[in-house]
């Protein structure tokens, strides 16, 4: 092991190469704050030092985790002692904007609001949006094709994302740097290595799609009575804004309650009295014509009774301050260590889904607190779930509640975060036996020494 270690630190410069205490001090997420536990952190700063790595730890049988921002929630990059730990920290480069073209290329270590602020200096946008965008790195994103915010404008990190370089287990170096929106020749092989958690490959460069900047972003808050409300609100202004829907966040009573109660310091545009609140922004072109009609689209909701109460932002302080209250999930701990979810299903199944999950939680622990959120437009839902300890056998017995009605329903057990080894032994619930054959198949055949993120997504020997 120490042969490795040496060999590593003469691909890398002096400041490439962590051990000991270097590693140690640092936590595997702030949620989580656990030391890592690694044979050593290597930090290239090329794709030719990646694949210089991985194909010394190919040959050597050597395990590989790679680390991206390590804000994901399902302990998709943990790691063992034995293990290398591969982080694209100091590939950090924005290699090049084109305005034209509206593209950006990035390498994998670029945080993502930096590729937001970039962007925006060519007067464009990156729309992929979540709450840890000052920390995460595009390059964790897309290997776990993150969500967020906008996906029901402008998709998921699948959608907006060009070409990629990325580097097998081999060291082989795939370059599909595409620049294109349509390319048809041949297989897309970037897909490989999109929502894959780095089991393939690793993502060294990315070409991102840039879209114009909106010049208006009109926000409104909104009170609902019931779930059949706000499902008939959603396809009401999806219709009348034309295309233009860009968010539409949804935030059960529990979750509203908690952030905006000290000791949060949100303030309410609406009062604490529904069982539903909907957080609603579009993005359009020609601000006088954009405000004035997202305005008239709120009013006829109230009147046809589409809405219980609302609050249109007057400002862009107002709307950040909405944004705050849907970002506060810090609070999620409020009740004490909380168990985490992000689940899809059919928008239709939703209010019963909530339901009978509220219902097991507290038949097993009646003091349990669970708090409830979701980008409901795309199919997304959020929980908070606190029951009053956080052991191994209550975890299971939680994720029983949220997993197993979602089987029936055809729901998935992961919206957006991935599998990581927080959800692999429930992978069978969202996919059939034929799926996981197929996504072995793949595994087998790019990484035969299952080398690459071990044991993440589903265990090699099932």
């Amino acid at each position: 092991m120490n042969d490795i270690v040496s060999q590593l630190r003469e691909i890398v410069d002096e400041n490439g190469l962590l051990t000991g205490q270097n590693v140690s001090e640092r936590m595997i997420h702030m949620w989580y704050p656990k030391p890592i536990t690694a044979l050593c952190i290597v930090r290239p700063t090329t794709c030719e030092q990646v694949s210089q790595i991985l194909k010394l730890c190919n040959d050597n049988n050597q395990t590989v985790v790679p680390h991206g921002g390590l804000t994901g929630l399902v302990q998709g990059c943990n790691s063992e002692p034995t293990d290398v730990v591969l982080s694209l920290e100091r590939m950090n480069q924005i290699e090049e904007v084109d305005p034209i073209g509206r593209t950006m290329t990035v390498q994998a270590g670029v945080p993502l609001q930096l590729i937001q602020e970039t962007a925006e200096l060519s007067d464009l946008m990156f729309p992929l949006d979540l709450g840890a965008r000052g920390s995460c790195q595009i390059g964790g994103n897309v290997s776990t094709n993150a969500g967020g915010n906008r996906v029901i404008r402008f998709g998921m990190a699948r959608e907006n994302v060009l070409g990629i370089e990325a580097v097998l287990a081999d060291g082989t170096v795939m370059s599909s740097l595409n620049v294109m929106i349509k390319n048809n020749s041949g297989y897309d092989l970037k897909q490989l290595f999109i929502g894959t958690e780095g089991t393939l490959g690793v993502i060294t460069r990315i070409v991102l799609r840039l879209r114009e900047i909106p010049q208006i972003q009109p926000t409104a808050f909104a009170a609902f009575d019931n779930f059949q409300q706000v499902t008939k609100f959603l396809r009401f202004v999806d219709q009348r804004l034309g295309g233009e829907l860009s968010a539409f966040e949804v935030m059960w009573h529990d979750y509203y309650e908690v952030v905006t109660t000290a000791p949060a310091d949100n303030i309410r545009p609406v009062p604490a009295d529904y069982p539903l609140y909907v957080l609603i922004e579009s993005m359009g072109a020609g601000a006088n014509h954009s405000e004035n009609k997202f305005n008239d689209i709120l009013g006829e909701a109230l009147e046809k009774g589409l809405v219980a109460d609302a609050a249109v932002a007057q400002s862009e302080s107002d709307r950040m301050a909405m944004w705050k209250i849907r970002d506060s999930v810090e609070h999620f701990f409020r009740h004490g260590h909380a168990f985490l979810y992000d689940v899809s299903l059919a928008i239709r199944y939703m209010d019963d889904y909530v339901s009978e999950v509220k219902r097991r939680l507290l038949d097993k622990w009646p003091d349990s607190h669970c708090q409830t959120l979701g980008h409901i437009a795309d199919g997304n839902i959020h929980f908070a779930i606190a029951v009053g300890d956080d052991s191994s056998e209550s975890h299971k017995a939680v994720n029983e509640c949220v997993y197993e009605p979602l089987q029936p329903i055809k729901g998935a057990i992961s919206a957006e975060h991935g599998i990581g080894t927080e959800k692999l032994d429930y992978l069978n619930l969202s996919r059939t036996k034929e799926e996981v054959q197929i996504m072995r198949l793949l595994k087998n055949s790019l990484d035969p020494n299952n080398i690459l993120n071990p044991e993440k997504i589903f265990v090699s020997n099932r």
